[in-house]
């Protein structure tokens, strides 16, 4: 879940925290890199494992049911506004783990198979954007953004278009806190242009988080920029009251409605 503007000064957010190490996906020491050694040298990786997953289970289950309520509805608007499917799926990047699978970011319509640099898998998300979106290639969000439809402005401002990811967290595929997962073809882009960026998949990826809340959707450079060293700062922090931190700021955040373009 996006938030705040991202434009905005980058500030210590304090000791916000909590890292997720999958207990059924660990991150191999042997392929570790000496950055990802040292951000996660302090996790408490018995929370990490055991209550944080805990915690994931008991509020994805809850908001399902609650998200399952509203769907029938939502569906129906989103049908009658705008031509295409209610869901959107898209290839990911996770928690870090070596393994070969094929693209769908390339450009020249070649598909092989090729090293990812952590778990691929496939996000769930109410679709909010016509489906020509992307006809050009694959962009980043913007604000006052043409390709959102007038009912996905609706479940961005709300952040419902989000809520089908917890699927992904009962899966095992995502946390309901931790950094943004990211297409391939972004990380390999970004890799190469901001200092630490692949420290982000050290830990299993968020549906919110503390860049998520603080710096909002990606724009630029500059603003990934200031992602990555939120996301770095959460990754540092540890135990359940920096999670409740940052789980009260998505609240904020839903009912101002920050960040959602």
């Amino acid at each position: 879940m996006q938030s705040a503007k991202n434009n905005a000064p980058l500030r210590d957010a304090g000791p916000i925290g909590g890292v997720y190490l999958a207990g059924d996906h660990p991150v191999d020491p042997a392929h570790r890199r000496a950055a990802e050694d040292d951000i996660l040298a302090a996790a408490d990786l018995r929370y990490m494992a055991r209550a944080k997953r805990l915690m994931d289970i008991v509020i994805s289950l809850a908001a399902l049911a609650a998200f399952g309520l509203l769907l029938p509805w939502i569906a129906l608007v989103i049908k009658l506004d705008s031509r295409g499917p209610i869901f959107f799926r898209q290839s990911r990047i996770g928690i870090d783990r070596r393994r070969y699978r094929r693209t769908d970011c390339e450009s020249d319509g070649e598909r092989r198979s090729i090293v990812y640099p952590g778990r691929p898998f496939d996000i769930v998300k109410l679709r909010t954007m016509r489906t020509d979106a992307e006809k050009d290639g694959p962009q980043w969000a913007k604000e006052h953004d043409t390709r959102i439809t007038r009912v996905g402005n609706i479940l961005r401002k709300t952040r419902l278009d989000e809520f089908p990811q917890f699927v992904n967290v009962l899966k095992g595929e995502m946390s309901v806190i931790g950094p943004r997962p990211e297409r391939l073809c972004f990380i390999r882009q970004l890799e190469h242009e901001v200092p630490s960026y692949m420290d982000r998949l050290a830990v299993l990826p968020g549906i919110t988080g503390l860049a998520q809340v603080v710096n909002g959707y990606d724009t630029d450079l500059d603003s990934v920029k200031r992602k990555v060293a939120l996301d770095r700062q959460y990754i540092r922090g540890l135990g359940w009251k920096s999670d409740l931190r940052i789980f009260l700021m998505t609240f904020r955040v839903l009912f101002s409605g920050d960040g959602a373009h």
